[in-house]
This record gives C-alpha cells, sequence and structure tokens, in this order.
C-alpha cells in the first residue's frame, strides 16, 4: 500500500489562523506539529507522496524533509479531480506504484485522535481496493450540518470483510436533515479512498471521460493537461457516479476541523472543558476554545461557550456553535478587500520569510530574514521602489547587474523598475528592514527574471534581456494582475441517483 496526501489546499474555514498564502495543513492547530507532519505519522511505515502546488512545494520539502520525487508539483490550481488524477498518472509512470497495489488518498487537514485503530482500517480495506473503490465513513457523534454524508446500503461481506454498499451521498445538509440521515443510519463521508490505479483510471473514464481523456492526450504537456480539465471535486467526479464504491464504517475520533466548533469537539480540554493554545490565561472560564497563535498574553475572565482566537493581526469572538458562519464572515471581508483573509502577517518563502510591520497609503514596512546561503529571485517592480536597511548579518545586493555589499547599520535604495537581487551570504540568518513606497504595494508586482525555485511571474513573462535593454528607467508600463481562477464546474448532469454495488 501507497498513500497520496493532499496538501495544496487553501482553505480558510479555520481562518484567521488558516488562509490562503498558509494554509491549515500547515499550521500547528492542535498540537505542536502541523497537521500534514500529524498525518506523515499517524501513516507510519506506509511510503507516501504528496501531491500540492508550486506555491507550497518548498513548504512541504522544509516540513517533511522528503525527496524532491515524492512531492507531487500540480501544474495549476485546480480541485482534486485533476489532481488525484495527474497524481496517479505520476505515481505509475514513475514506477513508483504498481497497477494493482493499493493506494488510499489522504487529505493532509484532517484530525484523527486513533492512530493505531486508523491503520487497522487502512489494512483491512486493503484487500478489497484491488475490485472496489472503498470510501471511509465516520460513525457521527452528532447532526453536524458541516460535513457530507454516506447514506449506506445493504451489508455485505467481500473477502471476509463485511462493508456497506451506498445508497447516496448527501452533501452538508441542514440540521434536520443531518438528524435524519443519522437516524436512518448514516456515517460522515470523510473524504479518505482507497483504490489501485488500474480501478481508477477504469472509473474514471466511465465517470469523468472529460479528465480522462485529457491525461491520455496530454499528461507530458502538463500545463495544458490541466487547464483543460474541469475544476471539480474526486467526490463529485468519481466517487459519486461509480456503481463500484463500498464503505468501510469507522469508529474513531475524527475531524476534517472544518471549523473552530469541529476542533473543539475532538481535542482533549482541561477541567474546566476549555482547550487552550498559546500564551493564554482563563480565569472563571468554562467550555471555551481559546487559541492565541501571537506571543502577546491573552487573559479571559468570566466567560463560557466563546470561541477566541488571536493572530497577530486579527482576533476572532463568536459563540461556540457559530463556526460555519466564519465562512460568511471571510466571504464578506473578502468582498471589502481586506487584506487579512488572504495574508498573513508573516508569510514563508522559500528563501526565509517576511514580517509586515506597518500599512500605509503609499508605502509599507517588512522584517525581511534571509537564510544563511539563500537569496530571493532576480526581479524588478513597476509600481513601487525599496529601501533596506540591514539590521543583523551582511547582505549582497545586486542591482542592475552592479554587486553591492551591505553589511549592519548600513543602507541601500532599489529604485522602482530597477532589476534587483537580494542575497545572503553568510552563516545566520540576515535580517533587515524594507520600506516600500509606490501607488501599488502588492505582491503580485513582481516581475522575476531568474528564479532558484522556480516560481513564475506574478504578472507576465520578461526576460533578463528586454529588461537590460530599456533606457534609463523608462519601463513600458503594463498592468499587472492577479491570475484568474477558473470558475469551478458544479453540474454533473442528473445521473447521481441510488448507487448500488456491483
Amino acid at each position: 500500500m501507497k498513500a497520496l496526501i493532499l496538501a495544496g489546499g487553501r482553505g480558510t474555514r479555520l481562518w484567521p489562523i488558516s488562509r490562503n498564502s498558509f494554509p491549515k495543513q500547515f499550521q500547528k492547530i492542535a498540537s505542536d506539529k502541523t497537521l500534514l507532519e500529524e498525518l506523515v505519522e499517524r501513516i507510519s511505515g506506509v511510503e507516501y507522496f504528496v501531491s500540492t502546488n508550486m506555491e507550497f512545494k518548498l513548504l512541504v520539502k522544509d516540513i517533511l524533509g522528503v525527496e524532491d520525487d515524492r512531492i507531487i508539483v500540480e501544474p495549476a490550481f485546480k480541485n482534486t479531480a485533476p489532481a488525484v488524477a495527474y497524481a496517479m498518472q505520476y505515481l505509475v509512470e514513475k514506477e513508483f506504484v504498481d497497477e494493482d497495489e493499493a493506494v488510499v488518498v489522504l487529505p493532509s487537514d484532517h484530525y484523527v485522535k486513533e492512530k493505531e485503530r486508523f491503520m487497522e482500517y487502512l489494512r483491512t480495506a486493503e484487500r478489497l481496493s484491488k475490485k472496489h473503490i472503498v470510501t471511509f465513513g465516520i460513525k457521527p457523534r452528532k447532526a453536524e450540518t458541516g460535513y457530507g454524508y454516506i447514506k449506506p446500503g445493504r451489508a455485505v461481506k467481500i473477502d471476509g470483510v463485511e462493508v456497506r454498499c451506498v445508497e447516496c451521498f448527501v452533501e452538508k445538509p441542514d440540521e434536520d436533515t443531518a438528524r435524519w440521515l443519522i437516524e436512518s443510519g448514516a456515517f460522515w463521508n470523510s473524504g479518505i479512498f482507497m483504490f489501485t490505479p488500474k480501478l481508477f483510471f477504469k472509473e474514471l473514464k466511465e465517470c469523468s471521460p472529460e479528465i480522462y481523456s485529457k491525461l491520455r492526450e496530454c499528461f507530458h504537456e502538463t500545463w495544458k493537461c490541466f487547464t483543460d480539465m474541469p475544476d471539480i471535486s474526486i467526490d463529485y467526479a468519481v466517487i459519486e457516479r461509480s456503481r463500484n464504491v463500498v464503505c468501510m464504517p469507522m469508529d474513531i475520533s475524527w475531524s476534517d476541523l472544518g471549523s473552530w466548533d469541529s476542533l473543539y469537539e475532538v481535542v482533549e480540554k482541561d477541567d474546566n472543558s476549555n482547550f487552550v493554545k498559546g500564551n493564554v490565561f482563563p480565569m472563571d472560564t468554562k467550555n471555551c476554545l481559546i487559541y492565541s497563535q501571537d506571543n502577546r498574553l491573552t487573559c479571559v475572565v468570566g466567560v463560557e461557550d466563546l470561541v477566541i482566537v488571536e493572530s497577530e493581526d486579527v482576533a476572532l469572538i463568536l459563540k461556540r456553535g457559530m463556526g460555519q458562519k466564519v465562512k460568511d464572515l471571510v466571504e464578506k471581508l473578502r468582498a471589502m478587500k481586506r487584506r487579512e483573509v488572504l495574508e498573513h502577517v508573516v508569510e514563508y518563502r522559500p528563501w526565509g520569510y517576511y514580517k509586515s510591520l506597518l500599512h500605509g497609503d503609499r508605502y509599507k514596512i517588512k522584517k525581511i530574514v534571509v537564510y544563511p546561503s539563500a537569496k530571493l529571485s532576480y526581479q524588478m517592480h513597476y509600481h513601487r521602489s525599496e529601501h533596506w536597511v540591514v539590521v543583523r548579518g551582511t547582505a549582497k545586493v545586486v542591482i542592475n547587474g552592479r554587486e553591492h555589499v551591505v553589511r549592519e547599520g548600513e543602507s541601500i535604495f532599489v529604485p522602482k523598475a530597477a532589476l534587483h537581487r537580494l542575497e545572503n551570504p553568510g552563516k545566520i540568518d540576515l535580517e533587515i528592514v524594507e520600506i516600500q513606497q509606490g501607488e501599488y504595494l502588492h505582491e503580485d508586482d513582481i516581475i522575476r527574471v531568474e528564479d532558484e525555485y522556480g516560481r513564475a511571474d506574478a504578472g507576465r513573462q520578461v526576460t533578463r534581456e528586454a529588461l537590460h535593454s530599456r533606457n534609463g528607467n523608462g519601463a513600458e508600463k503594463v498592468e499587472v494582475k492577479p491570475p484568474q481562477k477558473p470558475a469551478r464546474l458544479r453540474s454533473l448532469g442528473d445521473d447521481k441517483g441510488a448507487l448500488h454495488l456491483r
């Protein structure tokens, strides 16, 4: 058995801790380890591969310390159906997996308490995966409206293993429907699946021929392959349309951590039924989740049944039971174009990280830390200049091809539209204070000419020669826009009726 871990998601349901640029799978949510690390420990002994996007590739590598060929880079931001299809093809092409070998597909952002029992379920399901797609249903603890449900059919025994046929899938019902489903014996849909590559491609061809044909036609033209595929989940594309799916019930403490309420349900609490993480001091407080990501002391006195979450730039306070409302809140803030929805105060990059200190109408101040021997891309900005002050270490700076050495206490100015690069040639972290000034100060105003980490330009592609051929600072002005995401395909037709076992 091999494991395929999906770690390319950019969810914000645990906002403000989880944001697009640094989502929950890379955060230390329930313990001192990231959710991704906890998953790898949970499947200890199973060889695993991680499917993610280019933006998170080096973060995955840094967290897990795995080789490059075990990180499958999704060529574009798509949903899980193209991601799984591409990853399965990759594993077969590279001969990491035999076509009749079981592969378990695991989201990277779930919480499971009973690790040994979880592995027992996977080992049992392995015996079924050559002939059937196995989906795992969680025995529900309550009527949860934030989860999908599996309504089981008759019980059958296959190779000595008792499983359930699948009557239908129900996506995030209202509370009354959720109660009815539980009373009728339904399970929470864990989003965990197991199958062999041979079976998967057979079902993909039958259930989602558009994805299958694109994969076969242009697998080696990876960008074309992905951009032509529908943006659809593996659930909608295959699992809910296949007539060869069985459900294995799992009686474990599980959560997809889809809300702060769901986290509170599964974590261990203190004698006052509080879950506390970070620099927190509760007094006369009961039944609360209090999460502080900042070093600032958070004191909570005389309250009950609250969720209190503090990051460095956002404080979220809501009544327990209202966790699903966070999604609505985030959408409203997104419509207001609040940067807090997308960006953290601290943003991690392959070369180090930066922390936003102060924002103004035409200026921004950051602290930038560059790891030893690391360097930023050779880049330019059309809309801003930068002033760098070195506060620790020594910087090597290149501006329009000319090299400068800048030491502690010294500074250097990078004009607007100048080609430049920052590098740390030393053995300790380089720390600088950056002052940006200009009419547009967002991160997509970056034109990369050379990059150690293979990142594509946020704006248009441009060559070093073209930029060096400019006269002075007379750069051709172009409009820099964030990449456009394709609209999600939601409708699959009218054939999502009752499913049965062949």
